[in-house]
């Protein structure tokens, strides 16, 4: 009877979970990054609680008030003057006064023999054929940006509530952040070392992610972008707006842009402007990863590049924008969870043994 009453019991406690989880889930976005927010600031949140000496709505409110004016403003701001900069470009190449054309013409007439015969076997040199494949590339683009417009005009009243959830979740998890995850360790059904690790781990990557991931990318694209508009490159904030995207994968990141960069400007004859970028290239924006990382989150916490690269992608895939940490921590999660499952067997085997 009373094995009855404890299934009973755990199928009700699973039903009433799933519920709560189902009616949150138009919310799952907002409450994602509140939570990351609340957690790569509780030191911020914790100094501020010092100060006003033990007061917790005034150092939630505090930290909460810093927290839009440091990061959510300024990034929506850059937001608004890249995607600016972005029509721009697209109207310049739509009315013809950007001529991809011309540009690739003049890079072929400066390419060695060897170069443009390798290009000829691929068929990249038809200039005609490669400015047909541009503008079904750039109608596909531009349709798909027409419809963000409108998802984004239509859907503006669910962003600014979602915008307001993440302050409101980002609030009360400061303040009772300590409370909220004692209860939520004490819940796990685990051994207290496993629930130690797992919650250890899970908060050691929230930080990772986002300091020494989207930190590390942000910094790589605005130093990108600033070389890039001091050597007079055209929509320099775009182009360290798409660096820095690129930079969130490891191994390959922002030298995506400004290695192609440099040599078409050494194959159209600015030969001091791409040996300039691809010296600052590999001096700068390539060692800022080396520099930043360890001293933002420390060498211990970091996951293979492979790892990192293959869980952000399929993050990305997955779950949208929402899969850079999602991604980056389901992985760690597995790591974690395989290494106290091989951990707890071999102290089994030895018991066993002993025994």
């Amino acid at each position: 009877m009373r094995d009855l009453e404890e299934k009973s019991f755990l199928l009700l406690l699973a039903a009433v979970s799933l519920a709560f989880a189902w009616i949150l889930w138009p919310f799952s976005g907002a409450i994602l990054w509140g939570t990351v927010l609340a957690i790569v600031f509780a030191p911020l949140y914790r100094r501020l609680l010092r100060s006003t000496r033990q007061r917790r709505n005034v150092a939630a409110l505090g930290a909460v008030t810093m927290i839009l004016l440091i990061v959510i403003m300024p990034l929506a701001m850059v937001g608004g003057l890249v995607l600016r900069e972005a029509a721009g470009v697209y109207r310049k190449i739509a009315s013809g006064e950007l001529d991809l054309g011309h540009f690739f013409r003049q890079a072929l007439e400066t390419l060695p023999t060897w170069a443009a015969g390798m290009l000829d076997h691929f068929g990249l040199t038809n200039l005609g054929a490669v400015q047909e494949r541009l503008s079904t590339e750039l109608a596909r683009g531009s349709q798909f940006l027409a419809a963000q417009a409108i998802n984004i005009g239509q859907n503006t009243f669910d962003f600014i509530l979602s915008f307001f959830v993440v302050l409101y979740l980002l609030f009360f998890l400061l303040r009772d952040g300590d409370t909220i995850s004692a209860r939520i360790r004490h819940a796990i059904p685990l051994h207290p070392e496993q629930r130690r690790a797992l919650v250890g781990r899970f908060i050691t990557v929230i930080r990772a992610t986002v300091k020494g991931t989207v930190v590390v990318a942000a910094v790589q694209g605005a130093l990108g972008g600033l070389m890039f508009w001091f050597l007079g490159i055209q929509a320099s904030l775009l182009w360290g707006a798409v660096m820095a995207i690129l930079s969130l994968l490891p191994a390959v990141g922002a030298a995506l842009i400004w290695v192609p960069t440099s040599l078409y400007l050494l194959a159209t004859g600015a030969v001091w402007q791409g040996i300039a970028l691809i010296a600052y290239g590999v001096l700068v924006i390539s060692t800022v990863d080396n520099f930043l990382r360890p001293l933002l989150v420390g060498k211990d916490t970091r996951m293979p590049d492979y790892l990192v690269l293959v869980s952000t992608l399929g993050g990305i895939a997955v779950f949208g924008v929402n899969g850079l940490v999602i991604g980056p921590v389901i992985a760690a999660m597995f790591i974690v969870a395989w290494d106290l499952f091989c951990t707890s067997r071999l102290v089994r085997q030895n018991n066993g043994h002993e025994g």
